[in-house]
């Protein structure tokens, strides 16, 4: 044991050099950027001042207090004058324009009304300022795609105004765009702004970073990790994105994704490219030079500084591989890295390497000759060096005589159902062939894979830190447990488990009793990936979001932020973190895409990789996910992505597969939706021929939350519940969540009832013991084990900004409230305060809450309230002054699993609430469910 500093300062440094690095510049016209010293700089945009932090969801709800808006970053650099009379202006109105922010789950608005600007505001402005900053902002998330409405995919017509109103009276115009994923960006030619920068979703720092931008005190280097296109339509996905039948989304455009598509078939129909990104300086590269053994390759060349400022540059290498049996996108990312800080006139080697698998293409039906698997067709290969995709040069080539076959492997996961693929014609345009079938069903051969049982002993006493000292076997381990306790430990509890940090996402591992008499731990796991989210009411930081962060480029310092990140959770006692999310951009609309990374699988995997590597400075990790084909969010717990095997293993498979052989990955979340038929919470395929079998995995594999596993359930709460048997042959270890894990709940699942009954075609007592070694191998290397032995390292804490922070990290109250429905509570509502309790309820169902409270107000005074469900706002709504009488007011609340954490928030003070009676007014219902 050890003690550990977090420096605060130096965590929220590094947010910032990683939100400055992966904020994008598209243009930069008229010396717009950076703005001088001195300049004095008119702000428009209501969200000038109501920043986006990141998307919605259970990635964005990280309860971090303070968060600094673009206005008030720009507001606190002394090297420029903010407009103070064009800001009063905005106040004004949003005095009675208030934001809204929409209320329960997915019902977030992506944007808000734009104050209209009068042609009067906008010339004064001018008049009086140097430089227009005009701030567009969007959000969507989980649950909560965008859509082809304006005020998501496009802009509003009050937004267009005010584009077309401040670019004609300002000679320079910026506009930053406060966002998670790319938006339409034809606005640009129509209105011709001087300047316009991504700067994402940077979490709390974000108005830090853009004031840094702004001045020139960072300079930007982020890349596109997407393809900009000209048109929505422009993208292949688009004609299948949710349309038409809303529980089918087939995969036609197949391995063309972003700039595979773009560079083969369209580079006309770009507005900006895979990789672009300006900077406030310029770069030359030269004396490039290829060198390969056999298939291995590695590109050096130099890179010079040749602008009057200084600043970092991205190098990227792309391949080009020969047509043959197989069709090949023209063009294919292969490496990249990112140089230095470079000074005016200074010049760097950087050096690029790529292995055959990264250029490689996946034969699903053996028609290059060679069977199944990773197979390079003979022909030259070419590779290009170079800024981007479309902006690069020849660095040299090689050529192969022969077909050479990889790595052989089953073409396990492919279709089941028939349709067409996209391929190049003859002609060069696009065409279409029908998609290799599944030919093979592995479930049905899984006996051949099935471990030999290990004969049950009962207990002697072996604990799992004798495994992990190498005392004894696992299997002589495993060999202990009952089939009670096979049936228990693939269930985790949650959320907001009492066994764990309190308002966490769940208990698993050493979840019951007998469990934790074995000595397994109990581990904890937490939403994220961009911060922890504590529904307790605890804060924490939140980073930039996905896309910000992978838009650097740069590994590095992916794995600082990430380090400092896994200090943090540990001082909140969190083992795991669920993300990074690691799915494809496929489409602009996926709301979720602020989690993801990129178009690319290698971007994707690699920026994985260096975030697991800075967790795993510490004994803590990361769920990747969702594995896999996850790149819709409308009806994404029912749907079906039907997708070749070919684009699975290249493009939506991929980045897994580099996170696990190359990043080190321990833990992987599974997918709500079908993947070619199968629940990916169930899939045979997935949970073992790919990731077991063919990539030799040896973490844990969990569900998505209340997934389905075979079915759509009749009774909405159970969500799966009733079917762990058949998640468990499939080897996917562990269901989240369950209200509760005891012996008492056995019976609320099939697989104990099965392995007595001897029902070997749902589970067998091997399977179950295959599962149990799987999450007992994770367990015994987590923070949990160390806490449980007592060698976990203390977190010291230097200039935490959440210091103050009255909450506590536990809720040390939870009410039962059938036993006690009338709970009385006395707490103080000063403004901004927070009242947290806990509920435990074994009868899910809707309740009607009644609250009394009173206020030494007046009747005209107002005192706003929000109740938080899981850190979800359920409810808004006023108290007013009752001049010292009690009032009562009536509420229902949904109470889902036995344990929940709600929270209310007090926008004013002058209001004590007394107590809170509960009722119980029927079962959960469909309906009930659609307001979460």
């Amino acid at each position: 044991m050890s003690r550990l500093t977090l420096d605060w300062n130096k965590y929220r440094q590094t947010a910032v050099d990683a939100a400055c690095e992966g904020a994008v510049l598209l243009k930069n016209d008229r010396n717009a950027l950076p703005v001088k010293t001195g300049a004095s700089v008119a702000v428009f945009g209501r969200m000038q001042s109501n920043y986006y932090k990141s998307g919605t969801g259970s990635g964005g709800m990280v309860n971090t207090g303070h968060v600094t808006d673009i206005f008030e970053g720009l507001s606190n650099d002394p090297d420029i004058k903010v407009d103070l009379e064009l800001k009063k202006i905005y106040e004004e109105w949003e005095a009675v324009n208030p934001v809204d922010p929409g209320v329960g789950w997915g019902n977030e608005r992506w944007s808000q009304d734009e104050m209209p600007l009068s042609d009067e505001t906008v010339r004064s402005a001018a008049g009086r300022c140097d430089v227009a900053i005009i701030v567009i902002a969007r959000t969507a998330g989980e649950d909560r795609d965008n859509t082809t409405d304006r005020g998501s995919y496009y802009l509003t017509e009050g937004e267009e105004d005010m584009l077309r109103k401040v670019c004609a009276d300002f000679d320079k115009t910026i506009v930053l765009l406060n966002t998670g994923n790319i938006i339409d960006m034809s606005f640009v030619e129509e209105f011709d702004p001087s300047a316009v920068m991504y700067v994402w979703q940077a979490g709390v720092i974000g108005g830090v970073a853009v004031a840094d931008l702004v001045t020139g005190k960072a300079v930007p280097s982020g890349c596109l990790t997407d393809t900009i296109a000209k048109d929505l339509n422009d993208y292949p996905s688009t004609a299948d994105f949710g349309a038409g039948d809303k529980l089918r989304d087939l995969y036609r455009e197949d391995v063309f994704v972003g700039y595979r598509y773009f560079s083969t078939f369209a580079p006309e129909k770009v507005l900006y490219p895979f990789g672009f990104g300006l900077s406030y300086t310029e770069f030359a590269f030269s004396d490039i030079l290829l060198e390969n053994e056999g298939t291995d390759v590695k590109v050096t060349l130099k890179v010079k500084n040749t602008g009057k400022t200084e600043g970092k540059k991205t190098v990227m290498l792309f391949a080009k591989a020969p047509a043959g049996a197989i069709c090949k996108p023209a063009i294919v990312l292969v490496a990249f890295t990112k140089t230095k800080l470079l000074f005016p006139g200074e010049e760097c080697t950087v050096s690029l390497s790529a292995t055959a698998d990264r250029f490689a293409s996946f034969d699903d039906d053996g028609r290059a000759g060679l069977g199944t698997g990773w197979i390079l067709e003979k022909g030259e290969y070419v590779f290009f060096a170079g800024s981007n995709v479309s902006d690069n040069e020849i660095a040299g080539s090689f050529t192969l005589d022969n077909n050479i076959l990889l790595e052989s492997l089953e073409n396990a996961l492919a279709p089941v159902e028939p349709f067409e693929r996209m391929i190049i014609g003859e002609d060069g345009a696009p065409a279409y062939e029908p998609v290799p079938l599944r030919d093979k069903d592995y479930l049905k051969t899984r006996e051949e894979r099935i471990p030999e049982e290990i004969p049950q002993t009962g207990d002697r006493g072996i604990k799992l830190i004798d495994v992990k000292n190498g005392k004894n076997t696992m299997d002589e381990f495993v060999a202990q447990m009952s089939d009670e306790d096979l049936a228990l430990i693939i269930r985790g509890e949650g959320m907001s488990s009492p066994k764990v940090t309190t308002g966490t996402a769940a208990a698993y591992c050493g979840i019951s009793k007998e469990l934790k008499e074995m000595g397994i731990p109990t581990v904890c796991c937490d939403d994220g990936p961009s911060g922890m989210r504590l529904d307790s009411g605890k804060k924490a930081f939140a980073m930039p979001n996905g896309t910000c962060l992978a838009c650097s480029f740069n590994e590095e310092l992916m794995e600082e932020l990430f380090s400092y990140f896994g200090m943090e959770m540990m001082s909140n006692m969190v083992d795991v973190i669920l993300g990074p999310g690691i799915n494809i951009h496929r489409n602009p609309l996926n709301g979720r895409n602020f989690e993801y990374f990129s178009e690319d699988p290698l971007v994707t995997g690699r920026i994985a990789c260096a975030q697991l590597k800075g967790l795993h400075k510490y004994p803590v990790t990361a769920t990747i996910k969702h594995f896999c084909a996850n790149n819709r969010e409308t009806r994404r717990r029912e749907m079906d992505s039907v997708v070749s095997g070919r684009a699975l293993r290249e493009i939506y498979l991929k980045p897994f597969e580099i996170a696990v052989k190359e990043g080190g990955a321990r833990s992987i979340m599974t997918v709500y939706n079908r993947i070619n038929g199968t629940y990916g919470t169930a899939n045979y395929d997935l949970g073992t021929m790919v990731l077991r079998e063919q990539w030799g995995f040896k973490g844990l594999l969990m569900t998505d939350w209340w997934a389905f596993i075979n079915e759509v359930p009749s009774d909405p709460y159970s969500r799966g519940l009733t079917e762990h048997s058949i998640m468990a042959r499939a080897q996917c270890d562990v269901y989240m969540v369950c209200s509760a894990v005891e012996r008492e709940n056995l019976y609320e699942s099939d697989t104990y009832e099965n392995i007595k009954a001897g029902r070997t075609d749902l589970v067998t007592r091997a399977e179950l013991q295959r599962n149990a070694k799987n999450i007992c191998g994770f367990a015994m290397n987590t923070y949990a084990m160390e806490r449980l032995l007592g060698k976990a390292d203390e977190i010291v804490h230097e200039d935490c900004p959440f210091a103050d922070d009255t909450i506590e990290a536990k809720v040390d109250v939870y009410y039962d409230i059938l036993k006690q429905p009338v709970v009385e509570v006395d707490v103080d509502t000063s403004e901004g305060r927070d009242f947290v309790f806990g509920v435990t309820c074994d009868k899910p169902g809707r309740y009607r809450v009644k609250m009394t409270g009173s206020s030494p107000l007046g009747a005209l005074a107002q005192i706003p309230m929000t109740v938080y469900y899981t850190s979800i706002p359920i409810r808004v709504f006023t108290w007013n002054g009752t001049e010292g009488r009690d009032v009562t007011k009536d509420e229902t609340l949904l109470f889902l699993s036995k344990y929940t954490i709600f929270r209310a928030h007090f926008g004013a003070n002058g209001f004590r609430l007394k107590r809170l009676e509960f009722e119980f007014e029927h079962a959960v219902e469909e309906d009930d469910l659609s307001e979460f």
